[in-house]
């Protein structure tokens, strides 16, 4: 059975930082993770994390795993199939693809993200990080004076709308039903934006382009006709799915499944700590699951010393 002070649970932006400041505080830490580097490896280019402008995604994750393995940080390259508590310890079921095995840790940062729902539609994988996004917020800027076509019918659909018609030419909000589900202000503003065009009752069918999305062909609920659209861009956003699944039984959740903790990552669970887009918090970026990932290890450090 393998031994940790702290096991640190997903290997994107928040997990490694918590490796690198663990490593610098010279913990006994190990991360976990079959593929370090996190969502961030998709990003085709990263152009809000500060002081590195235009950076791509690849490169800055690689600049992430590379400052941790400078610093000592010990990887396991595996999944982690299970968590579970047994009197002072968590019990981790770690999975390589060839065998499994034990690691016991004193304590616990989980930073297993959360991942987009898709539509699952023909030309959606090939297509993602070449004008295919999830995130406005990350990527609005690549669309100045452009067309672009959001996805979705909730407050982040109508969010990112109306972030990007202050960016874009026009703005195509294509939703599967009449109504949004949106609350009634994020409504009315994007009824109100002159540039923001609706497509309602309309489901999209393929994403179209060779090297970067020049089109998406929808079909309307009440036409059988399929409709090519022209646009520059496709913001997907019907949805976030936090990875919780295997640890909704230790720590307290709430209704959409993201673990309750505040900015140090503190949970339910003793010894348990929560960080990046996994927890529940108001904007889910690079920058702030980085900061995750340090106050983490601050709280983790801390709550080792007492328990001795």
């Amino acid at each position: 059975m393998r031994q940790a002070k702290l096991a640190i649970v997903g290997g994107g932006a928040a997990g490694l930082t918590a490796a690198i400041y663990a490593a610098r505080e010279k913990l006994d830490a190990v991360l976990i993770d079959d593929y370090p580097g996190g969502q961030i490896l998709q990003a085709s280019v990263v152009d809000n994390y500060p002081g590195l402008p235009q950076i791509s995604g690849e490169e800055l994750g690689e600049a992430f795993r590379q400052h941790a393995e400078d610093k000592g940080a010990v990887f396991l390259e595996h999944r982690v199939t299970g968590i579970r508590r047994e009197q002072e310890h968590f019990l981790l079921t770690l999975d390589d693809g060839v065998e499994t095995d034990i690691l016991q840790a004193e304590s616990v940062i989980y930073a297993a993200g959360c991942h987009h729902r898709l539509l699952n539609i023909k030309g959606e994988q090939r297509l993602t990080g070449h004008g295919v996004s999830y995130c406005a917020s990350c990527d609005a800027a690549f669309y100045p004076d452009k067309t672009v076509t959001v996805i979705g019918g909730g407050n982040t659909a109508l969010g990112d709308a109306l972030l990007l018609s202050r960016i874009a030419k026009t703005v195509y909000l294509v939703h599967r039903r009449d109504t949004f589900r949106a609350s009634a202000e994020l409504v009315e503003a994007v009824q109100q934006a002159e540039n923001i065009r609706f497509i309602l009752n309309a489901v999209p069918l393929e994403l179209c382009g060779e090297k970067h999305v020049t089109g998406i062909r929808l079909q309307r609920k009440t036409d059988p006709t399929e409709q090519l659209l022209q646009t520059d861009g496709v913001f997907v956003a019907v949805g976030m799915e936090p990875d919780t699944a295997m640890v909704s039984q230790l720590v307290e959740c709430d209704e959409t499944g993201y673990i309750i903790a505040g900015e140090e990552g503190i949970t339910s669970c003793p010894g348990f700590f929560a960080a990046g887009d996994i927890r529940t918090k108001s904007l889910r970026q690079v920058v702030t699951a980085v900061a995750d990932g340090a106050s983490c290890v601050k709280a983790a450090e801390r709550w080792l010393q007492r328990k001795g």
